[in-house]
């Protein structure tokens, strides 16, 4: 184990982790089900579905015999000029869960590509309409990924201020506190009536990484039926919200009216392995639908399409759509509602927000929210003291569970939470 962590610190730079001034990363032999075992002998419970891809728990035997039975048949193949059963058959379990409007799948590899090309795309459809629409809206505080084009229309800040003079331009919205919704509608009027909108992205219902802020399907709606009736493209960004985890399907479910492209990933292989779907409607696919090489959409990954992958993703699409899956993503909402229902006076709390499987709690600081608040590491190592695995959004708190997590397990995450916050109450 020691020689481990000392190549580990050696060789390797770790994600959103300073390379000095932290301690060893926990070296993780094994997992299953919700625990990670370390190989201190540890057993930790993954509350956060390690980084919100883990659908089914680990080691699920259904997903890792798929992947093993393909592997031994067809590992992978270049995606150009050549298919395989199992992306086939994704791409028809794919359009059976999303909304009825989407009806053609483009492969990728990740949350961020998944975005890139869905922007690609509704900035090529609108090309090929002899139009000169360029203009992207998003909403402030947004996190769509870490490449270029995903950082453009996020939140400028901490995550992308070195590369802000090489970002394109982007057009933000406020986000949609309800007070101010009648005027975020109406400056979004104003940004659309001038006809150069190319496109609005969104996280419907949920910005994740910006500490789980939610806002109200109706103004989404609101916002969706201004931006159609001026044409513009919507974009669904579910990488996050997708595959159940706001207690339907799709975030976008929740809406009467549907997006024209959707980016979906983290879920898809129930955490397997990497992979990245963009899917649109036949409208703007038939821009595309020429004999014209360069009317061609010019995307693609070496791995797109990696048959491994289509093959995990179908073995968790078998068991998210299993009665069983849907029975827990309700259990366990049932839980979160009552858990927050129980803590929500709590003078340590500021805000207690639900919505299906996601349990967020925004703790009161003596500073401004943000991902670097000074409560951040304080709750993170309280938790994985506990032998908890709570990853916070600076100081906001939450449980994104795998769907399999026992009523036992939850109360053990319930428990240490009512621990913590009476710690924060403490003189």
């Amino acid at each position: 184990m020691n020689d481990l962590s000392a190549l580990d610190r050696k060789n390797i730079w770790h994600p959103f982790t300073p390379l000095n001034g932290v301690p060893d990363p926990l070296l993780v032999e094994s997992a299953s089900g919700v625990y990670l075992h370390t190989s201190g002998g540890r057993r930790v419970i993954d509350a956060i579905s390690s980084w919100w891809v883990n659908l089914h728990g680990h080691g699920h035997p259904l997903i890792a015999d798929a992947i093993g039975e393909q592997a031994r048949k067809l590992e992978h193949v270049i995606f150009a000029g050549f298919t395989h059963e199992p992306a086939i058959r994704l791409s028809q379990n794919l359009l059976s869960i999303l909304p009825p409007n989407q009806s053609r799948i483009f492969f990728s590899d990740n949350g961020s590509t998944a975005v890139e090309v869905a922007l690609k795309m509704a900035i090529q459809y609108w090309v090929h309409k002899g139009s000169t629409r360029k203009k992207i809206i998003a909403i402030r505080g947004a996190y769509h990924g870490d490449t270029f084009g995903s950082m453009s229309v996020g939140e400028r800040g901490l995550f992308t201020d070195p590369f802000r003079s090489l970002l394109f331009d982007t057009e933000f919205i406020d986000f949609p506190e309800r007070e101010k919704e009648a005027d975020i509608l109406q400056a979004f009027r104003e940004l659309v009536r001038h006809d150069d909108v190319a496109a609005l992205i969104y996280e419907p219902l949920v910005q994740a990484a910006a500490g789980m802020r939610m806002y109200d399907p109706r103004f989404l709606d609101s916002l969706l039926d201004e931006a159609h009736r001026h044409g513009v493209v919507c974009i669904a960004d579910e990488v996050f919200t997708g595959f159940g985890r706001t207690g339907k399907l799709f975030a976008s479910e929740y809406c009467r009216i549907k997006p024209d492209i959707m980016a979906v990933s983290k879920g898809i292989t129930g955490g397997a392995l990497p992979l990245g779907v963009t899917s649109c409607t036949d409208e703007i696919q038939t821009a595309f639908a020429t004999s014209d090489l360069k009317r061609t959409f010019f995307h693609g990954h070496s791995y797109t399409a990696n048959p491994l992958a289509c093959a995990a993703a179908n073995a968790s699409f078998d068991l998210l759509t299993k009665p069983q899956c849907i029975d827990n993503i309700k259990r366990i909402t049932r839980s979160h509602e009552h858990f927050k229902n129980g803590i929500q006076g709590h003078t340590a709390i500021r805000e207690v927000r639900t919505l299906g499987t996601i349990l967020a709690i925004e703790l009161k600081t003596g500073e401004e929210s943000s991902y670097v608040n000074n409560l951040r590491s304080r709750i993170y190592d309280f938790f994985l003291g506990r032998d908890i695995l709570l990853r916070p959004l600076g100081n906001v708190l939450y449980i994104l569970p795998p769907y399999i997590i026992t009523d036992d397990q939850l109360n053990e995450v319930y428990e240490a939470i009512a621990d913590f916050l009476n710690k924060l109450q403490d003189p």
